[in-house]
């Protein structure tokens, strides 16, 4: 047998090898993949198949999304929950994260080098609460007749809606401080170490070293916090219930989808318009999702060239 043929014959025999699929893989995801097919994709392409039929089973083709447009009969309803939503997520965006990186950065100084560990768990500790336990704590709190705050700021359309969004700050805060904690530990010392001998201020070397190896991790909270307020329905409904009260000033598109779906009170359910709902609110987190893969994530990889 010549040098050749050999050659050729372990190239074959490798690329058997790579083309041989590992049953592993099956036996460890399997599961997991058949779980989530069944609870989560299923369940989205109905609903997006619903979407399209009346209730009687007719096929209406795009004339339900045409009750959310303005002039429809969900128009003003699916509009303020929307804006409820954006209003909902901006403060998580603007509040919740940058404390979050403030929190990761303090536990980061050595003045905080013992005891660290207990800081993070009780920073971290309300994210682990059931939400019914925090809208009901909260209740208590900001209760006028009991509570430590005399203002009923969940009873004032002003109030109702920044109120909530600060409860759910104050829950979530721990999610992006252990995410950007996590980087913060993996930058060498020496690399701070040598900026410092440079003459950079604790300012610069924030904002010169570690920020741009920031900018990945802050896409990825950013994109899980838009994902996860515009799903949110658990602390505005357990706080103030399937209404979004006061005159649907803290209504979203969770509880709009709760209401349409299921209905409330002399309202019957509707499983055509709860389907219309739920496919716009998958629409609207799609955009989000598109948004950051083409913008933010090639803006970072340009900035980091």
């Amino acid at each position: 047998m010549t040098a050749t043929s050999t050659n050729t014959d372990v190239v074959r025999g490798t690329s058997a090898r790579r083309r041989r699929f590992p049953r592993h893989v099956i036996v460890f995801l399997g599961p997991a993949l058949i779980v989530y097919t069944v609870f989560m994709v299923y369940p989205l392409l109905d609903s997006l198949r619903l979407s399209f039929f009346s209730d009687e089973g007719t096929f209406v083709g795009l004339s339900n999304f045409a009750e959310l447009l303005p002039g429809g009969s969900l128009s003003s309803s699916f509009w303020n929950a929307l804006g409820n939503n954006l209003v909902f997520f901006g403060f998580h965006l603007l509040i919740q994260n940058p404390v979050g990186l403030f929190l990761a950065v303090l536990l980061t100084q050595q003045l905080l080098k013992r005891g660290r560990g207990t800081y993070r768990t009780l920073i971290f500790a309300p994210t682990v609460l059931s939400v019914v336990i925090v809208g009901f704590i909260w209740q208590l709190i900001l209760s006028p007749l009991w509570g430590v705050v005399s203002t009923p700021l969940l009873g004032l359309t002003s109030t109702a809606l920044p109120t909530l969004s600060m409860m759910s700050v104050w829950q979530f805060v721990g999610i992006p401080m252990m995410f950007f904690y996590a980087v913060l530990v993996g930058i060498p010392d020496d690399l701070i170490e040598a900026a410092r001998v440079d003459g950079a201020n604790g300012w610069q070397i924030f904002w010169r070293i570690i920020f741009p190896l920031l900018l990945p991790m802050l896409g990825i909270i950013s994109i899980i916090t838009y994902i996860a307020n515009l799903n949110a329905f658990d602390l505005i409904y357990s706080v103030q219930g399937a209404l979004a009260g006061p005159e649907f000033s803290t209504d979203i598109m969770g509880t709009l989808f709760y209401r349409s779906f299921f209905g409330f009170q002399l309202q019957s359910g509707s499983t055509a318009t709860g389907a219309t709902v739920a496919t716009a609110m998958f629409l609207v987190i799609l955009a989000g999702v598109l948004i950051y893969l083409f913008a933010w994530v090639r803006r970072v990889e340009t900035y980091e060239l």
